[in-house]
């Protein structure tokens, strides 16, 4: 989708977001409040429209509100490393109160662009061990937020895996060998997969061509099951990687509920749209006078299984009982 496109998606699902600054100007006696928002998707994705609709949510909770009391300076740059630092470089120009992202690829760009203004992200699997805080008690600097998950989390899409599809014999991973998140998750996976006797075979995800290549070549192999780790990539080419596992009838485990919402078997993974609640409320906070610097670090607080039976019976596929009681949600 072009940027003209995207800008007015953007516009239409929030009725009117062209007009904030002029609202708020109206608004006469009280402070507009600036934030920026770098988010590495496309504008036009469901997925990130729910997650920004928590945060206006947040926002809204804590009594601040679009058109009166602050401005959203929003930009879609998609997973392209030249196309964030672009997109980070006008928000800090803007010089908003505070910034808000999402995602390991974006924190880079930012950090790089300012050491001063308030940066929350969200989604990010190791801040400390990527240098964007100091330690998640006390980040320390300009930036703190939510984590999105331990590596180690990799480990149990495997491990579920297999519980799931007992005599699986080679798996492939789906992950963005350019990014430490990709290479700390797959690291993860590695660390049991000889233990459960299964071959690995990572695969990248920049691409649409390279992924169906991969997963075709690989599938035709007896034994072969599907591992989706998160990345921004992988969100973004969700549809394709869907199709390719129930085209090739590929069990597969993704890290988030809305890839087993639009068609995938299994995820196993924290809420991808609270963290957006719970970060407007650290927003809030630095609004009023706090400093990132002295806001922990936060962890998730659940992780879900989500278990799309429809697409198991399509697959010839029977979810053993075991893991469907452990189910947080089951869709029939």
């Amino acid at each position: 989708m072009s940027e003209p496109m995207q800008r007015r998606a953007f516009i239409t699902l929030f009725g009117g977001a062209a007009a904030w600054p002029l609202a708020a100007r109206a608004q006469q006696g009280e402070r507009v409040r600036r934030i920026g928002v770098l988010l590495p998707a496309a504008a036009n994705d469901p997925e990130f429209q729910a997650r920004i609709r928590a945060f206006q949510q947040g926002l809204e909770q804590s009594g601040w509100n679009i058109g009166r009391n602050i401005q959203l300076d929003m930009r879609w740059a998609t997973p392209d490393a030249a196309k964030i630092r672009q997109q980070a470089a006008e928000l800090v120009a803007l010089a908003p109160d505070v910034i808000f992202t999402t995602g390991g690829s974006t924190m880079p760009a930012l950090q790089q662009a300012t050491r001063t203004l308030p940066i929350v992200f969200v989604q990010v699997p190791d801040p400390v061990g990527a240098g964007f805080v100091d330690s998640l008690a006390r980040p320390g600097g300009n930036a703190t937020g939510f984590t999105q998950f331990e590596y180690g989390v990799g480990a149990k899409l495997l491990e579920l895996l297999r519980e799931i599809l007992p005599g699986v014999k080679r798996v492939i991973v789906v992950r963005d060998p350019a990014s430490p998140d990709g290479i700390g998750q797959f690291a993860a996976i590695q660390s049991v997969g000889p233990s459960l006797g299964v071959e690995l075979r990572p695969i990248g995800v920049r691409e649409p061509g390279e992924i169906e290549r991969a997963i075709t070549t690989i599938a035709h192999e007896p034994g072969s099951g599907l591992i989706v780790t998160a990345s921004g990539l992988a969100i973004l080419h969700r549809e394709l990687i869907i199709t390719l596992a129930t085209r090739h009838r590929l069990a597969a485990v993704y890290p988030y509920r809305f890839f087993v919402i639009d068609g995938g078997l299994i995820s196993y993974g924290p809420s991808s749209v609270d963290p957006y609640r719970r970060a407007a409320g650290y927003i809030d906070r630095i609004l009023k006078g706090e400093k990132p610097g002295d806001l922990p670090v936060q962890a998730p607080t659940k992780y879900e299984l989500v278990i799309n039976l429809k697409t198991a019976k399509a697959l010839g596929l029977e979810i053993p009982s075991s893991v469907l009681a452990r189910a947080d949600e089951v869709i029939e």
